[in-house]
């Protein structure tokens, strides 16, 4: 087994198609299959199922994916943290972040980085808290800001607690002020524009409506953060958001504090990696950022100590 292969057999994966994963490795399309065939075969067992051009992972294939990504990553790093023995010029770092943090805290932050280290190539991924802790424990990040996410059940993952964030619930502009203060049950009537399954929202208040007694009612699910905001604009229903978001467009109302409705924000890495330079400094500076609750919008609330922030294995 060697690493180029395994590079081709990650782009398969990702693409299902060996003519456009050959043109994104840049290479020619019967080398690239020759060198699937020659994994498979050490392997003893096929990767792919190939039937009438539509590819598909096997059993095996599906075992050996995120176990690829991790080898991958993992010698990108390595890579990376020799280059980058010397001085923090250079280097990389893969950031997932869910949408709400993305457009409410993070662009001062990381413009607040990017004018320190000049250097360091950012990739922000953009993603529900599921996926990225899936994409994270596979080593296709190399930090995540993780929202609500339960970190006991990975024992390849740590975090360190950063916010406590309120969630509201919004409704287009024109909409009639009912409540002051929200129940988690007077929900029961409201029909919600929804998030699609992965975002820790979408978790959250369907577990809140089934504590409270009753089954939340969707007027459509499925939605990006953008497309839900945009779908109570337009008066489909109502949302859960988180209340960075909710802006000036919607009428916003909260819940009362014994209803729970908040969510913790972690900044979660693996544990069996070393980090690169480069992302021990983008981790010092988040957690350095939230330690500075005066740089924080309403409705969001530091769990960082000033003097210290020690992550904790989960």
């Amino acid at each position: 087994m060697q690493l180029h292969q395994l590079a081709y057999f990650v782009a398969v994966a990702e693409h299902r198609h060996f003519t456009r994963a050959a043109e994104e490795m840049r290479v020619a399309q019967p080398s690239l299959s020759q060198q699937i065939r020659t994994l498979e075969h050490d392997l003893g067992a096929p990767l792919f199922h190939r039937i009438r051009g539509n590819v598909s992972l096997t059993e095996a294939g599906e075992v050996l994916l995120p176990i690829a990504r991790r080898i991958l990553a993992e010698t990108e790093s390595a890579r990376l943290a020799i280059r980058e023995l010397d001085e923090l010029d250079r280097g990389r770092v893969r950031l997932g972040a869910p949408p709400s943090l993305c457009t409410g805290l993070l662009p001062a932050m990381l413009s607040a980085f990017r004018r320190r280290y000049p250097g360091i190539q950012l990739e922000l991924h953009e993603s529900g808290s599921g996926d990225l802790r899936q994409r994270l424990a596979e080593g296709a990040l190399d930090l995540a800001l993780l929202a609500g996410a339960r970190m006991s059940g990975d024992p390849h993952l740590a975090a360190t607690p950063l916010l406590l964030e309120e969630l509201v619930v919004i409704s287009p502009a024109d909409a009639p002020v009912r409540h002051s203060r929200l129940d988690v049950r007077d929900l029961a009537d409201v029909p919600l524009v929804m998030f699609r399954r992965g975002y820790d929202v979408r978790e959250a208040t369907v577990n809140a409506c089934r504590a409270a007694g009753f089954e939340p009612s969707f007027a459509i699910e499925g939605g990006e953060m953008d497309a839900v905001l945009e779908l109570v604009r337009a008066g489909v229903g109502s949302a859960v958001v988180p209340s960075t978001v909710a802006g000036e467009r919607f009428v916003m109302t909260r819940f009362a504090p014994e209803a729970g409705m908040t969510r913790i924000v972690q900044l979660a890495y693996r544990k069996e990696v070393e980090p690169t330079r480069a992302v021990r400094a983008l981790r010092t500076a988040i957690v350095g950022f939230v330690a500075d609750r005066a740089s924080l919008p309403p409705g969001i609330e530091s769990l960082v100590d000033r003097g210290s922030a020690r992550p904790t294995e989960g």
